[in-house]
């Protein structure tokens, strides 16, 4: 490197900010597809997390969001899906 270059500090990859595809108090018809480490339903919206609890791979319910964070959501059943 030569003297009186600066060099460009490293950066830990830069994401832009994704587009929450959820919203508090919504409620989305769901699947659950997982579970999580914890045991919670796993089931996604545009591809974006939402957990779910007292849930089993496979239900079809309604979940009504309770909090969103930047990475996911946690939902609570409503309703069993009318599917």
């Amino acid at each position: 490197m030569e003297r009186g270059k600066k060099r460009r500090p490293a950066t830990s990859g830069f994401r832009p900010a994704r587009r929450v595809p959820v919203v508090i108090g919504g409620e989305y018809d769901v699947e659950i597809e997982s579970l999580g480490s914890r045991g919670d339903g796993i089931a996604r919206i545009e591809g974006f997390v939402i957990f779910v609890k007292n849930t089993k791979v496979g239900d079809k319910l309604k979940v009504r969001v309770d909090s969103i964070s930047r990475r996911f959501a946690i939902a609570t059943p409503v309703a069993q899906s009318g599917e």
